[in-house]
């Protein structure tokens, strides 16, 4: 069975649901994969451009390591979670039976289809890590329930749910699921199966060409 590819959102730093998600996952009867969102340390990048006035280019590597501070955080909060740098290491710690938590730096360092800039967050390098790891799904854990308005990648792109490059990200076959706070309440643990809301990858008048 492929891995499942879960985005954790880094707002959700901070609040009682990032505890009840860590748990919930730390439950999974399946293979996950963990991508930390860059949370109050990303936040702490974009502060710190505004005075600094650093390019986007180095923000982004600033944004990138603010991920690798939130995962090493988001690891040491269960047992089963390890963080795993690489293709190898994410495969070793399933081996052994852990959910990796990735650290991104080493493996986005100078890949040539990430571009640097904000127009990328952690929600498209979840699709770009599942691409790696020719995994089927990614689940993008928010602090919001306001997806449940929308049908499609598209749609909560221009919501501004998600960023705008998600969409292009996506591997061809490759299913999105959604999930805020209320989906908490939803899940039966151990979870046994892939939670959230599955979003279409185009909107409909886009999908079925009607006007």
């Amino acid at each position: 069975m492929k891995a499942l590819v879960v985005k954790l959102g880094g707002s959700t730093a901070g609040h009682v649901e990032m505890r009840r998600w860590i748990d919930a996952l730390a439950s999974a009867t399946f293979p996950l994969v963990i991508v930390p969102g860059g949370g109050p340390f990303a936040d702490q990048v974009r502060v710190s451009q505004k005075r600094l006035g650093y390019s986007d280019e180095a923000a982004h590597a600033m944004a990138i390591l603010a991920m690798d501070q939130f995962g090493i955080a988001v690891a040491e909060r269960h047992e089963r979670f390890q963080t795993a740098r690489s293709i190898v290491e994410i495969a070793d710690t399933l081996e052994a039976g852990f959910i990796p938590v990735w650290l991104p730096s080493v493996m986005t360092a100078g890949a040539p289809d990430i571009p640097m800039s904000w127009d990328i967050t952690s929600d498209s390098l979840s699709a770009w890590l599942a691409g790696q790891l020719q995994a089927d799904a990614v689940l993008l854990i928010k602090q919001t329930d306001e997806h449940q308005y929308y049908s499609s990648v598209e749609d909560i792109a221009a919501a501004g749910i998600v960023d705008s490059m998600l969409r292009d990200m996506l591997g061809d076959g490759m299913t999105l699921h959604i999930a805020g706070p209320a989906m908490l309440d939803a899940l039966d643990l151990p979870l046994a199966d892939f939670p959230g809301r599955v979003m279409m990858r185009n909107s409909y008048f886009e999908a079925t060409g009607e006007q």
